[in-house]
């Protein structure tokens, strides 16, 4: 029996249960946002073309947030915290957005360090988020070019960060040259996060003073007065079936090809979030599948382990980057933390018909055959051979890939590694071999790393490019190369100009989406 199409609606509303994770919400955070919007736009009277721009942008709008999340961390340590406070304060007042900043960037500092890490702040914060909103948008209309969800709806996304007053990022775009769609949208996402957070009473009370500063007057003016009833409406409706009952017509499926295409951009998506996973899910569902293949299992049950491997680690968006690229080992605090993923894995994907086939591979792949893996700590069936293929070979890519606390593996330790694992009980043997066997380790010739130079990069532009999109500075790229900081400048400039982007998680998810090995 063929799996069920997918409804791109329900594979939109998925990317936003991704982003409620990403801002510390509850999942469906941004499908009740989602649900403030339409019915604002239809008691204004909107035409059904602006209508159906601000239903997708309300569920899209914050798909670039993995693209920054990395340099977010950076500053603050936990992106996750700083973001969910973001939701509920006024971002049009500069005064509050740096009461926030310094907050966080000082928090786990002795207070000595205060003062100049305040100064360090006020000196460079503006062109450090101007630069960090622009990575966001462009990542944002990459994605969104590739869900072909209309150039209206690529537009909007691009004023996700203006405000009515001009005091936002990163264009100072100013009252209604911000998309109307956005301006909506703009109003309701923070309406819902107040809502939710202190009272609807408190929302309808925020919509009023920051009206003209904030918002687009005539549209808070349109909230404060129908707002208590649409929060009222809200409180009685599942946001999944009535965001999905909201969907545009025509209504596009999804068969075939055009689902493995679309998961595709939900795993650069993923692996987006962190430097040192770019590519990840692609080469795990390339190598599971060909392990597949060697295991002669059908074409239905490698087709399900594919895409089960693009999306293995959706629930990944809510582990903050602090945690996933720590330089260290993790504390059993912040490991508990990163078990959560595979358990919001599985609650988002079971929402879809089409995603839930996906969840008993998806949601298993770091469990273990002696029970010691997460997040059931199930003893797995070594008949259930797909999950038990893409937990290899989650291991083997890992372990073959450069992370924040090690250098990569070679490819015969981690070999190594593997059989290790299959003695000690954890890995089933068959599957373990079959992943190997399909890296090349049976066949030296199929071993040898075959570079891919899209793009017409260069073999040291690939080079180049690889330690980039890992968020490594132009000097230690020179110290890691041995050339000079000059040349790697101007290789970096040669590379953004060759493939058309102008920030690093652009150029992540351009490298993942060409298939250059980094």
């Amino acid at each position: 029996m063929p799996p069920p199409a997918l409804r791109l609606g329900e594979l939109v509303a998925t990317f936003a249960l991704a982003q409620d994770n990403a801002f510390g919400q509850p999942l469906e955070s941004q499908l009740r946002s989602c649900l403030l919007a339409a019915w604002l736009g239809e008691t204004a009277g909107y035409v059904r073309a602006l209508r159906t721009t601000i239903h997708w942008v309300a569920l899209l709008r914050y798909l670039g947030c993995t693209g920054h999340a990395h340099e977010v961390a950076t500053i603050f340590g936990d992106e996750i915290a700083i973001r969910a406070r973001t939701l509920v304060h006024d971002a049009a007042n500069p005064a509050e957005v740096m009461h926030d900043v310094i907050a966080y960037a000082t928090a786990g500092h002795p207070p000595e360090q205060h003062e100049t890490i305040v100064q360090a702040l006020h000196a460079g914060v503006h062109e450090w988020i101007v630069r960090n909103f622009s990575s966001g948008c462009e990542v944002g209309d990459m994605l969104a070019t590739r869900l072909d969800v209309g150039e209206a709806v690529r537009e909007a996304l691009g004023y996700t960060f203006e405000r009515w007053n001009g005091h936002g990022f990163p264009k100072g775009a100013s009252g209604a040259t911000i998309p109307l769609a956005m301006r909506v949208v703009h109003l309701t996402h923070d309406m819902e996060a107040i809502g939710r957070v202190f009272s609807p009473a408190q929302a309808i009370a925020a919509a009023r003073d920051r009206r003209d500063r904030t918002y687009d007057p005539a549209l808070a003016d349109l909230f404060v007065a129908h707002g208590a009833a649409w929060f009222e409406r809200l409180a009685a409706v599942e946001p999944w079936d009535a965001v999905l009952e909201l969907e545009p017509e025509p209504r596009k499926l999804l068969r075939d090809a055009a689902i493995d295409r679309a998961l595709e951009i939900a795993a650069d998506f993923i692996d987006l979030k962190s430097p040192y996973a770019s590519g990840h899910s692609r080469r795990c569902a390339t190598l599971a599948a060909a392990a597949a293949r060697g295991l002669g299992l059908d074409a239905e049950e490698i087709t399900t382990l594919g895409r089960a491997a693009l999306v293995h680690d959706f629930g990944g968006t809510a582990v903050p980057n602090s945690i996933w690229d720590k330089p260290g080992p993790l504390t059993r605090t912040e490991f508990d933390r990163v078990e959560l993923h595979t358990l919001l894995t599985e609650q988002m994907l079971r929402r879809s018909p089409a995603l839930a086939v996906l969840n008993p591979i998806a949601a298993h792949h770091h469990e273990k055959i002696d029970g010691s893996g997460y997040h059931k700590r199930l003893r797995a069936d070594p008949r259930q051979l797909g999950a038990a293929l893409l937990t290899a070979a989650d291991i083997y890519v890992g372990l073959t890939t450069e992370r924040a606390d090690r250098p990569a593996f070679s490819e015969a330790d981690a070999a190594a590694e593997l059989r290790r694992r299959v003695a000690a009980g954890e890995l089933e043997a068959r599957s373990a071999a079959a992943v190997l066997s399909a890296a090349g380790h049976d066949d030296p010739a199929l071993a040898a790393k075959r570079a891919r130079h899209a793009g017409g990069l260069s073999a040291r532009e690939v080079e180049v490019l690889s330690l980039a999109t890992k968020g490594l500075t132009t000097k230690q790229i020179a110290q890691r190369l041995d050339i000079s900081p000059k040349t790697t400048g101007h290789h970096i400039q040669h590379i953004y100009t060759k493939i058309g982007v102008s920030t690093r998680a652009a150029a992540a998810l351009w490298a993942m989406e060409n298939a250059v090995l980094i």
